[in-house]
């Protein structure tokens, strides 16, 4: 077992572990770290605790220390130079001519290195931009294109719902979320209705998915042959979360069909819940990151 602190580096960002070496932290506390991108300030996220060697990533970095009031001066300071280095950049976009959104600017801790976000349709030739920036700032540039799960993450807003994105007040990482899902869960298969502002599919739809998944396999699906109390029929609605069932009866299938509870009947033949192939090409793109 290895002692360990988590450190994150935005403010809902991945966790990454260090080594505290003989130092005790908090939770909130603000720590001077190396990682592969230089001498980085970041926030404890998870105060010193045993971590099995199998969970760490070698090698385990060290803290180089708590920040002190002139590293936080110097954070400070660098949040001002970010401004204005997003204004310039934007300026060297225009002059340029690039299809490119710039999303964000982010100074390393040490000044060694400005780091560029942006999303884009397409690869961009940035070359020209980035020697530009270079002569402009004097240090290391460089362009990161991003994807536009990342810039909501990154920008922040108010999801369909009227809360706040969950990328960017909670979710560290993003989870895998699938048509499939959108599917199961008996939902419109409307891009407006199951995609986030960011024309991605909505993150809420995993939260949700273990449940969907264990109901499915003890309710009934439509199209499903089943043995009613009054006899047997056709499942041609299910409400996975109360249960009911919509049966149309093969004695009377122009009468209107019958509501059971999923436990009252019993499965002759299951349905299965496919991707048709036109809403797999139609919907593909929402899957993308």
């Amino acid at each position: 077992m290895l002692s360990v602190i988590g450190v994150r580096f935005k403010e809902v960002g991945k966790v990454y572990y260090f080594d505290p070496t003989e130092l005790m932290f908090n939770t909130g506390d603000e720590v001077i770290v190396e990682t592969i991108r230089g001498v980085e300030c970041g926030t404890v996220a998870i105060a010193n605790k045993l971590v099995s060697e199998e969970n760490i990533t070698a090698p385990l970095k060290k803290v180089i220390r708590k920040a002190t009031e002139e590293d936080k001066k110097i954070i400070e300071e660098n949040h001002e130079k970010e401004a204005r280095a997003f204004a310039v950049c934007e300026q060297k976009i225009k002059q340029h001519n690039l299809k490119m959104k710039l999303v964000d600017v982010e100074y390393t801790f040490d000044n060694n290195k400005i780091l560029f976000y942006f999303t884009a349709d397409g690869r961009v030739d940035f070359r020209e931009l980035v020697k530009d920036l270079a002569y402009v700032f004097r240090t290391r540039i460089e362009l990161r294109q991003i994807g536009v799960r990342d810039e909501a993450k990154m920008l922040g807003g108010l999801g369909i719902c009227g809360r706040p994105f969950c990328c960017n007040t909670f979710l560290g990482e993003f989870q895998p979320v699938s048509i499939k899902m959108a599917k199961e869960q008996g939902m419109s298969l409307n891009p407006v209705k199951i995609s986030g502002t960011c024309g991605r599919l909505m993150c809420c739809l995993k939260y949700e998915q273990d449940v969907y998944s264990s109901l499915l396999k003890t309710t009934p699906k439509i199209d499903a042959i089943v043995d009613t109390p009054d006899g047997k029929g056709k499942v041609v609605d299910v409400n996975l979360i109360t249960g009911i069932l919509t049966v149309s009866l093969n004695k009377s299938p122009d009468a209107a069909p019958h509501t059971y509870k999923a436990t009252d009947v019993k499965v002759i033949k299951d349905g299965q819940i496919r991707l048709e192939r036109s809403e797999i090409e139609r919907l593909k793109k929402l899957e993308k990151d």
